[in-house]
């Protein structure tokens, strides 16, 4: 690298940590090519005052610490995980769910209800398409997970069918 590049480079550099100044951008990224096996990458970015990575760190760093003392409870937390559960019903998809076919309608299904494999005991919409979801066994409604209109991922668990 020649003694000219290297001070264009610099001036170059100089200038993206103006540009980020005069910004309301948090980080700029750029690489100039050079020629074959010859090219810059500058990553600037804006370093804040004030650092958020300690706090999940933290939140993570107490559970670890308290499930040796307590062996029994991965154990019951595994059980209650509903997703866990084996009458679990998942989302297919990310979307956002309904119990109802309609605003006002009468729920798919409630707690207690009875119902039969491939029923539909609820809608999740997505992309602008409403999908029936089946009941993927027959059984009683023992749990509804998800309240009227809530987002979903996929894999979520919905309700419980025993």
């Amino acid at each position: 690298m020649t003694k000219s590049t290297r001070e264009a480079d610099v001036a170059f550099i100089e200038a993206l940590a103006e540009i980020l100044n005069k910004s309301d951008l948090a980080e700029i990224a750029v690489k100039r090519d050079y020629g074959e096996d010859d090219s810059l990458d500058v990553r600037i970015s804006r370093q804040s005052t004030v650092t958020y990575a300690p706090a999940p760190q933290a939140a993570y760093a107490a559970p670890l610490a308290v499930a040796p003392a307590a062996p029994a409870a991965p154990q019951a937390a595994a059980v209650e995980d509903p997703a866990q559960h084996p009458g679990a019903v998942t989302s297919p998809m990310v979307g956002t769910a309904y119990l109802q076919p309609e605003p006002g309608a009468q729920p798919f299904v409630t707690i207690g209800a009875q119902v039969r494999e491939g029923q539909t005991v609820l809608i999740i919409e997505a992309m602008k398409t409403m999908n029936h979801i089946p009941a993927p066994r027959a059984g009683t409604v023992k749990r509804i997970l998800i309240e009227d209109g809530t987002p979903v991922e996929y894999g979520a668990p919905l309700m419980i069918i025993e």
